[in-house]
């Protein structure tokens, strides 16, 4: 999800890892690591490269968030149970 979306902008830019890899003062396999979603972003990362592909983070955060609810319901049988209980408790929150 994430790791696509950041490979996707990267290569859209005409961005190579290693320079964005500069821009975060990180190294090219952490960039590699990020995009390949074998390697969790933070949320100061996932800020910095709003910038470096010059978008607001709220664009990228859905697919932020969706990683770190997708790690903590993989491989359960009831995952859409749950998923399904929160958006009820999401609309019930936003009306």
């Amino acid at each position: 999800m994430l790791g696509e979306k950041l490979k996707e902008l990267r290569e859209s830019k005409g961005l190579l890892q290693r320079q964005v890899a500069a821009e975060l003062d990180v190294d090219t396999a952490y960039i590699s690591k990020m995009e390949n979603n074998d390697k969790p972003v933070s949320k100061s990362h996932l800020e910095a490269l709003a910038k470096v592909y010059d978008l607001p983070e709220s664009e990228l955060m859905p697919y932020w968030l969706g990683e770190k609810v997708l790690h903590v319901l993989e491989n359960n049988e009831h995952s859409i149970q749950a998923l399904n209980l929160v958006l009820k408790n999401i609309r019930n929150v936003n009306e």
